[in-house]
């Protein structure tokens, strides 16, 4: 969905007045808006990302998974 002239000449407003403002906070801002237009983003941190997240799902499972062990071999020696 594309922007309307009037909304377009307003977020120029917004940014304008950001950059008067806060220059240093406009900078970051433009920088991640190129990561995130040049596509380079998800490239390049999407596979460490979902290697991350797998790791830590499959330690949050074998954690549960020791956790049911020693609370069912707790019950069946008592």
């Amino acid at each position: 969905m594309s922007l309307s002239g009037k909304e377009r000449r307003i977020l120029a407003e917004i940014e304008e007045a950001l950059e008067r403002e806060d220059p240093e906070l406009a900078r970051r801002v433009a920088a991640i808006n190129k990561i995130e237009s040049d596509g380079d983003f998800p490239r390049a941190y999407g596979d460490r990302l979902r290697r991350w997240v797998l790791a830590h799902v499959w330690m949050i499972f074998t954690a549960g998974a020791l956790v049911i062990f020693l609370l069912l071999l707790a019950v069946l020696t008592t």
